[in-house]
């Protein structure tokens, strides 16, 4: 019983690390960077259902979904504190960046990130450029 409580314990810690970190990401993913207050924002729970519908085309362009919902963090092993303090992120807000492979923030809004501005933004980055030739 006592070695199942420790593997439980064990198993969010071995994922968090398991994930890559934002440094990590740079030159090989894009990143849609998401945040929210809570894990119950319309918001979030918005951009979650493009995403949804949009799969095979994040796919193709590379796109990795980090989630920041209050203090928790899905898809990288940076903190929720770290990621706002480094791109400037609300707390009490929603926010969704899309970043390219080099970085730099392609865009920054106060609301979901619809899939056609995804796919436009992405497919005008010269990374993806050069891939394609």
């Amino acid at each position: 019983m006592k070695s199942l409580l420790l593997l439980a314990a064990a198993v969010p810690l071995l994922a968090a690390a398991a994930a890559p970190s934002m440094d990590e990401l740079r030159w090989h993913r894009r990143v849609l960077l998401v945040a929210a207050p809570v894990a119950g924002d319309h918001a979030l729970l918005e951009q979650r259902r493009i995403l949804s519908a949009w799969k095979e085309g994040a796919a193709e362009r590379d796109l990795h979904v980090v989630e920041i919902a209050g203090p928790t963090v899905s898809g990288v092993r940076d903190t929720a504190a770290a990621l706002r303090t480094r791109y400037h992120l609300p707390v009490n807000g929603f926010a969704a960046l899309l970043i390219g492979k080099d970085g730099h923030v392609a865009i920054r809004q106060a609301a979901p990130i619809a899939p056609d501005a995804l796919q436009s933004a992405i497919d005008a980055m010269p990374m993806r450029r050069a891939g394609r030739r």
